[in-house]
């Protein structure tokens, strides 16, 4: 158990510093924006085009591991939709909005610095080739099923012109995409550039967990946190384990190599599920709570994930 500890005692220690310097005014609340959106946009293309740049494709690129991540984000899409329109009786438009929240992964703010802490570098190859189809898919997929959805939708090539727009500009890519041609071209970087990605890469660690615990105060329960908890059990719990199911006991993944791809799956849901819900005006309350609900919850899951998965 103590391993366990040292892996997330001080990656929750940072969240949880980030959370109270802005809420106790030691840090403004407005530069919390402008802290992700380096990590985002500047520091993780650069960790992702190092990590690309070194990878051995032919070990990392594992479809064994890459399918039954997606298999489960795919599955906590359909039922938490169903489940918010039944059980909820939310509107079609906000119960594809609530799916949303149960099947989007923070893989980067969250999801790098945890896998890092408990395996080390040598499980970022694998987890940033889970990484490289994630916004694309997972956001072109939910821009799909709502503008099948809902009523009052634009046209569907529109829909999807916006999300092929979001994706071209998406910076992770460009570092993902950019990192695999220079592998492919074998291109060796000079001593000034490969300086320069190791302190660019050195920030998203306690920069992305001290913004995203600042993040979350915005966040606040309301009374939709019900629903809220729901889709957060799909996120921390059955996400992980259809992942954990098909890889050990399907496709017969060793463990020591599909634990990465089970734990990324256990992290919690993601910002942008707040993004996504904000662009349709859908269930706003409801993404946002889960963010907070999840990241919390995710103390307890994560830490019970790593005794499971070894650390």
């Amino acid at each position: 158990m103590l391993p366990i500890l040292n892996v997330v005692l001080p990656v929750f220690a940072i969240i949880a510093l980030g959370y109270a310097a802005v809420r106790f005014r030691l840090y403004p609340e407005e530069g919390v924006k402008g802290l992700v959106a380096f990590v985002n946009n500047f520091a993780t293309p650069c960790l992702l085009f190092q990590a690309m740049l070194t990878s051995d494709f032919s070990s990392t690129f594992n479809p064994a591991v890459i399918l039954p991540f997606y298999v489960g984000s795919v599955t906590s899409l359909l039922f938490g939709s169903i489940i918010a329109v039944k059980w909820f009786k939310a509107r079609p438009g906000e119960g594809v909005s609530s799916g949303f929240s149960a099947m989007f992964t923070n893989t980067v703010l969250m999801g790098i610095p945890i896998v890092q802490r408990a395996y080390g570098d040598a499980a970022l190859p694998t987890v940033f080739s889970i990484i490289a189809f994630h916004a694309p898919v997972l956001i072109t997929l939910g821009m799909l099923v709502m503008e099948l959805v809902r009523r009052d939708g634009a046209p569907l090539h529109k829909s999807l012109g916006t999300a092929m727009v979001r994706i071209v500009q998406n910076p992770l890519l460009w570092g993902v995409g950019l990192g695999y041609a220079a592998n492919r071209f074998g291109v060796v970087l000079p001593e000034p550039g490969t300086a320069f990605l190791n302190m660019m890469a050195a920030a998203v660690l306690p920069a992305a967990l001290f913004g995203l615990g600042g993040a979350l105060n915005q966040y606040r329960v309301s009374e939709s946190w019900v629903q809220a908890s729901v889709m957060s059990v799909f996120k921390l719990i059955i996400h992980p384990t259809i992942a954990y199911v098909l890889m050990i006991h399907v496709l017969h993944v060793p463990l020591e190599i599909a634990r990465y791809g089970i734990l990324l799956a256990a992290m919690p849901t993601g910002i942008n599920a707040y993004v996504f819900a904000t662009y349709y005006d859908r269930a706003v309350n409801v993404a946002t709570n889960t963010v907070l609900i999840s990241t919390l919850g995710s103390v307890l899951t994560v830490t019970t994930w790593l005794y499971i998965l070894g650390a």
